[in-house]
């Protein structure tokens, strides 16, 4: 067992789906939150100055999860999570609890429980192994799970150039991804499922193959994004103004409220004004980040 007290791991927000890729497709990016975790003698999960609810259901579910698969004795321990994460604006701020929690335990326990194993038990908690994969692997991540069971059962990751940039726009709205999928309807259309899975299939291919300038007018959804991106107002306008003032494509994060272009990094900050003049014309104050791939994924400090 490890004799150290305390860990702390580092964890990037992602971006999942990329259009129509649902519940299959993440994409790591350079922005982080960090949860730290000190073993103690009592046997209570307490966060430091309290913690908020949400967070305190997380860090306890992770934790009961660890100690189950890991098979190890449960301990009690304190967490603070801090960063630059927002939570419930479809940029994986929830991965980035469960996994900072796995991943804590698995060290401080010596468990050895490898990334793919870190990775299906993050998709147990959430549901679906976009994020997680994302998350915890870094770079662009296809995933796969059973189609019987769900249970996940890898991912083939690529690696994203450092000159392509990811324009987040996100309003300061807080859309939760299990209330959003009560907005998703029980029966899609023949057409609309054919032309999402060409979408998707199109954007990983170009992906994996590094040619980004194919994704200009090749990435569209008609799976989750017409049911959801009318709830976030001036979110289509924005991806469409992004596209117009030069990015490739966009999308939107998970189940928003953030919206996002592709883009190379040299007209980045343009996409990125254009996308907020339309949340502006809408009377919201849209927060912009500029961010690249994390290729690296969750890391011990």
């Amino acid at each position: 067992m490890s004799s150290a007290p305390s860990i702390t791991v580092r964890v990037p927000g992602s971006t999942s789906n990329c259009g129509a890729g649902f519940d299959t497709l993440g994409l790591a990016l350079t922005v982080y939150n960090r949860v730290t975790l000190v073993r103690s003698a009592a046997a209570a999960i307490a966060g430091v100055n309290g913690g908020d609810r949400r967070a305190q259901s997380m860090v306890a579910a992770a934790a009961g999860r660890f100690f189950e698969a890991a098979r190890r004795p449960a301990f009690g321990f304190t967490y603070q999570i801090s960063g630059d994460v927002p939570p419930a604006r479809g940029l994986g701020s929830s991965v980035t609890v469960l996994a900072g929690v796995l991943a804590g335990l698995n060290a401080l326990a010596g468990a050895g429980l490898t990334p793919h194993m870190l990775t299906s038990l993050v998709t147990d908690l959430e549901g679906h192994p976009d994020n997680a994969s994302a998350g915890i692997l870094g770079g662009f991540c296809v995933s796969r799970c059973d189609p019987a069971t769900g249970a996940y059962l890898g991912t083939l990751r690529f690696p994203v150039p450092a000159d392509i940039a990811f324009v987040v726009v996100s309003p300061p709205v807080e859309i939760a991804t299990k209330e959003s999928r009560g907005a998703l309807p029980p029966v899609l259309p023949y057409l609309d499922a054919v032309r999402s899975i060409n979408s998707a299939t199109y954007l990983t291919a170009a992906f994996a193959s590094g040619d980004f300038a194919r994704l200009r007018g090749a990435v569209s959804d008609f799976m989750h994004e017409p049911y959801r991106l009318p709830r976030i107002p001036g979110g289509s306008a924005a991806i469409a103004a992004g596209v117009a003032a030069g990015g490739y494509a966009g999308w939107l994060s998970g189940s928003g409220s953030s919206v996002l272009c592709v883009a190379p990094v040299g007209v980045a900050p343009g996409v990125g004004e254009a996308m907020q003049r339309e949340f502006d014309r809408v009377g919201v104050a849209a927060e912009l980040r500029l961010l690249s791939a994390d290729n690296e994924g969750l890391r011990l400090e």
